[in-house]
Parts: C-alpha cells; structure tokens; sequence
C-alpha cells in the first residue's frame, strides 16, 4: 500500500515527525523524485541543527544522485544561505529544516534554479505524487550513471552577498543583542556581522536542535523575553532575534519593545524605493499594517496586496517586477536576493538605519507605525467554513463596510479592518484585526472573536 502523504506534504514545503511521519528511506525517495520533476542535471542541499538533519539530507542526496544528479552539499547552513547557493550557482535547492518546530520535527524547503519557490502548485504535488507511488512499488530505476555528492562551503560569499545590497561600514557605533535561539543564526551572524560598527552581544549562539532555551519562534512574545531583557540590561540600542532556520528575524528597540513587522516592512520599503529612485513595486501580504501601503505610496513606490504565504508573495514579485515584498510573520523578500526571503537582509537594512541617523530606534520606527494592532488571534473550531459564513452574514448589509475573499475573509470599515484565514492544517481560523486607535480595535476585535467562537 502506498504511504499516505497527506500530513508531510504542505502546501509550501514537507514537515512532519521524524521517524513517526518519515524518515531517511523516504527521504530518499523525496530527492529521485525532486531531480524528475525539476528535471535537474545538479542540485544544492543545506541543512540546519537538528539531530535527524543530516542523515535525512545525505539519504536526499543519495536518491538524487541515483538518477545521475551532481550533487553539492553546503552542509549547515541557513535557509537563506541555501537560497543564495541556489541563486548564484544556478542551482535547485533543498534545505532541511522545520524551521521555528519542536525538535522532533523536520522537514524539506525545495526550490528551482534561482530560488524559485516549489509549492503545491509549482511541483511539490507531483513529488508527492512520485514518491507515493514508489512507496508502494519500490524505489524508481536508476540512471546509468550515478551522480557525485560534493561539498562546498558558501558561508563567506554569503555574506559578503548580503554585505554588498547594505553598506555598514559608515554607520555610527550600535550595540545589538543577537538571539539566535541555538538555531542557524548562530552560524551565520558572526561572520554576516564580522568586522562590521558593531557590539554585537550574543545569545544562546550554540547549534543545538534540541532548543533547550527557549523555541526558535521569535513570533510568540515568550521567545523573546531573554532578549528583551538582555537589550535593558546591557543598555543597547536594539535587540534582533532569529527563528530555528534564520530565514525571519524579528526586532526589539532600545526599551525592549518588539517592534512590529509591518513597521520592518515599511521602513525597508522605503529605503529600497530610496535605492530605486522612488520608483518600484512592493507587495504586501493582506494583514500587514494599513501602515505599509501608506509608507510605501509616500515615497513614490506602488503597493500590491496579496495572499499569505511565501508561494503567493515570491509570484507575485516575479510578475510585477517587484523590489521588495513582507509580510506580518516577518518574512522579508528582496529582488535583489532573487525574490527570495532573507531576514537577515532585513536585519541589515535595520542597523544601517539607526546608524545612519543619531536618534533611538523606538523614534526610527515611530513614523511607520501609525496604527493599533491585534497580533493574530487563533481560535480552535469544529466548522470553519460554517464561522466564516457567520462572520460574512453579519457584516454583508453593513454600511460602509466593504468585504473582500482574497485570503479568507476581510471586512473593511473606514476607521477599522479585520482579516479571518482558516489554517490549512489545523481545526483553527485566524484572526487579526487593525484600527486608527487601541479602543476601537479592541472592539472590533472582541466583536468578531465573538462570532467566530460563539
């Protein structure tokens, strides 16, 4: 019988329990089936600090090697490390990784040559569908000649990569806490920082897929207590945190306050546009900030709203020719990074800001951060589409309020606006709402929590 993959295979990359869901006999079929999709003659593959990564990268390695694949393996590395190998080498990629999971997941990031995203609807439903079938029939026939598996580190031109799109070496003096919350940050902020105006005091920097410190989900406000109150402590001028693969980071400012990713969003929107001449598309997701599209229409760039989710940020980027794209999870997109996401791109643009200037990072990011927020709400429910259809019934007559199914459900009033996504994996919808002032958010937010658990 063929395994059933329906729980491993996302819509944007494979994640589950290792050995529970998969394990490296099925990862290696994962790297033939790769290869006949791309229709590949050489890939790269990186892998992060968890226990199972390297078994399951060498058993992907294996299988794409036997259908006479050349294979370079960049061996520990960041997600964004491994789509820098894909884009300068030309390369399709793979990088395993589960990201901000607990340790006993793992997972595959698969891109084409160029870090272009495969997704459910760009490849990923064909590897699916492949390695189902060999499952139950047995391994695919291999090539007459069986490829080579070599390795290659990339770490320095990476970072001399990133080092060229942002220039440090003017800036003021800036002390900055990095938690890199024992994932890959830790491997690749000492030399992307190396050498730089910087004071860089470092946290929990050891690889460890274990996360004995705390998760590597800088997202959730328990992650980045240590680093908040290490900026007080050490009187910085600001704190960056990064997830388990250091492909998002997230900041804190010089009091320790998280400063929001739409307010990331805006301020580097603007010095791309800057960079551009004021010129330039930038995409953002539909729940970021009201914030982002204001800033980025004031400095003479075009905004465009799109769905959540990496597959959906980096097309759209691609058909408009777009010079930046982010989104609330803080995932930050560069043209200039083939499309792809890099936070610690992001992280650069952030201290080349606040050194460029003399003022605290709290007064920087005033100025992109106009409104008040929810954060995004999640709520356990039996029916989602039935919730959804409630919350639409509810708002539909209203007047003055406009309703829109891009991505889930978004009502629109003009002092307030709310956003409900249902997970694709979870019994869950998603909430998360913005208004010109905390009271009215609060409102909107208690009102529509009330249709959706009611």
């Amino acid at each position: 019988m063929a395994a059933d993959l329906s729980q491993l295979v996302k819509a944007y990359d494979v994640r589950g329990v290792v050995p529970d869901q998969w394990d490296e006999s099925l990862a290696e079929l994962f790297g033939a089936a790769f290869v006949r999709v791309t229709g590949a003659s050489a890939i790269v593959i990186g892998h992060d600090m968890r226990p199972s990564s390297p078994g399951l990268s060498r058993a992907f390695a294996r299988g794409a090697a036997t259908q006479g694949v050349d294979v370079t393996e960049i061996g520990l590395c960041s997600t964004d490390q491994l789509y820098y190998a894909s884009g300068a080498l030309k390369l399709p990629g793979a990088m395993f990784t589960a990201s901000h999971n607990p340790a006993q997941y793992n997972g595959i990031k698969m891109c084409r040559a160029g870090a272009a995203p495969v997704g459910q609807d760009t490849g990923l439903t064909e590897i699916r569908e492949l390695v189902e079938g060999w499952s139950e029939s047995g391994a695919p026939e291999a090539a007459a000649q069986t490829g080579t598996i070599t390795q290659r580190d990339t770490l320095e031109d990476y970072a001399a990569h990133l080092r060229s799109l942002v220039d440090l070496t003017s800036i003021r003096p800036l002390k900055v806490v990095v938690d890199a919350g024992n994932g890959m940050g830790g491997h690749t902020v000492p030399t992307v920082l190396g050498g730089l105006p910087l004071d860089v005091v470092p946290m929990y920097f050891e690889l460890d897929g274990t996360f004995p410190n705390h998760e590597a989900n800088p997202l959730d406000p328990a992650n980045i207590v240590d680093l908040q109150k290490r900026v007080r402590e050490e009187s910085a001028d600001l704190g960056i945190a990064f997830d388990g693969d250091a492909d998002r980071c997230f900041v804190v400012d010089e009091r320790g306050a998280p400063v929001s990713p739409s307010a990331i969003t805006a301020l580097v929107a603007s010095r791309e546009l800057a960079k551009h001449g004021g010129k330039g598309t930038v995409i953002h997701n539909l729940i970021t900030s009201w914030s982002v599209p204001e800033v980025v229409k004031e400095n003479g760039g075009t905004p465009v709203r799109t769905r959540v989710g990496h597959s959906f940020i980096k097309a759209e980027m691609a058909t408009t020719g777009a010079i930046f794209g982010g989104e609330h999870s803080a995932h930050y997109y560069f043209a200039d990074f083939w499309n792809a996401d890099t936070g610690m791109l992001a992280a650069l643009h952030v201290l080349a800001a606040l050194g460029g200037q003399d003022g605290p990072l709290s007064g920087l990011v005033a100025q992109y951060d106009r409104y008040a927020g929810s954060g995004e709400i999640n709520s356990t429910v039996a029916d989602q589409a039935g919730r959804l259809a409630a919350i639409k019934s509810a708002y539909e007559a209203r007047e003055g309020v406009e309703l829109d199914e891009l991505d889930g459900l978004t009502v629109t009033a003009a002092d307030w606006w709310f956003n409900v996504r249902p997970s694709n994996t979870e019994p869950l919808l998603r909430l998360n709402a913005e208004a010109r002032d905390e009271a009215t958010m609060a409102k909107v937010r208690d009102e529509a929590l009330a249709i959706i658990r009611g």
